[in-house]
């Protein structure tokens, strides 16, 4: 079995899931992991018997053969180096967001498109059991006329989750809440209901010494005429509460939910029961040494591996990404 090779620059909490993901997968192998931090790197290098170490980004793109580069680093470094890796003849899957502007985006998108290289973005929620039982009655118009949609993304981070990080919770580095809490949320709105065409937002930062928002409330029209509206806050006591998507319909109403949108909490569908012995296999991630939070990201790297070797797939790419930023910007664009 020929084994893709991938490198991984970034070891922070969503690094350590990517290192574990690809680890776990048979048609993938691991090269190199780089980070500006080696005590990150090197204890990962240790967990995984002995992964080359980097610490520097461009050394590492200058001597390692792999075939994918997986950037899995704070927000604002994501379209630099996404475009330093495309133009050095790797593929790149990015983590979400994609980039904390659509003009970035453009540019890695231009980069890929110049250098013929697959870009791709993380959107492993696509692939949650009720995201895609969702997705199939719409595609099939089983709701008839969307009226409404309501989105609830009501969690916790303490004071210490911005504080132990040196970008978190800045304006500059990490965008604000929309781009860190909530566009996964975003991502499968824009999928579900086409671009955001208007929207009146209220935002604030209620609970936390941060620069960006820690609270909002979006009011949106989406491109196909479903009006929506928006709640966002990382200021619920002690832990997650809930994220969920509530879908209004002529002929249905879906709620999904749970903490990772990995539950059906009502479905009402005319003509359309839930199927039975459906297996909702989103759990939280669990690879040997890693232990996570939400799922799916095996999907998202198999996916990857499909597309590369001719079969099947299920990739979102560059093109498909930026539509989200491109809602994001709408959003806090209307609250200023």
């Amino acid at each position: 079995m020929t084994k893709l090779k991938f490198a991984i620059v970034g070891c922070g909490s969503i690094g350590k899931r990517h290192i574990a993901v690809l680890d776990a997968e048979p048609e993938a192998e691991i090269i190199a992991i780089c980070d500006t931090d080696l005590t990150k790197a090197n204890e990962q290098s240790n967990l995984y018997n002995g992964i080359k170490v980097y610490n520097d980004y461009n050394l590492m793109l200058n001597e390692i053969d792999a075939d994918i580069i997986n950037v899995v680093t704070p927000h604002h470094l994501h379209a630099d180096m996404t475009i330093e890796a495309l133009n050095k003849g790797f593929h790149v899957l990015v983590e979400k967001p994609m980039a904390l502007t659509t003009i970035d985006c453009a540019r890695m998108n231009e980069a890929a498109i110049e250098n013929k290289k697959n870009l791709w973005v993380v959107k492993q929620n696509r692939h949650n059991v009720p995201i895609r039982l969702a997705k199939e009655a719409l595609q099939h118009n089983r709701l008839g006329k969307v009226f409404m949609v309501k989105c609830d993304i009501l969690w916790n981070r303490y004071q210490g989750y911005y504080d132990e990080s040196p970008w978190r919770g800045k304006k500059q580095f990490e965008g604000g809440s929309l781009y860190t809490q909530a566009s996964h949320f975003i991502d499968l709105l824009v999928w579900w209901f086409g671009d955001v065409v208007n929207a009146k937002t209220i935002m604030e930062t209620q609970n936390h010494q941060i620069e960006t928002e820690d609270s909002g409330i979006s009011v949106i029209k989406f491109k196909n005429d479903t009006i929506g509206n928006l709640i966002w806050t990382t200021c619920v006591y002690n832990k997650n509460y809930e994220g969920s998507i509530t879908i209004i319909g002529e002929k249905g109403t879906i709620k999904i939910g749970g903490q990772y949108l990995n539950k059906i909490e009502y479905w009402d569908v005319e003509g359309f029961p839930l199927p039975e012995g459906i297996e909702f296999s989103d759990k939280p991630n669990a690879y040997g040494k890693y232990q996570g939070t939400s799922s799916n990201h095996d999907k998202v790297i198999k996916s990857i591996i499909s597309q590369m070797k001719g079969r099947s797939f299920e990739t979102v790419d560059g093109v498909e990404g930026i539509k989200s930023i491109h809602a994001i910007e709408m959003l806090y664009g209307s609250a200023k």
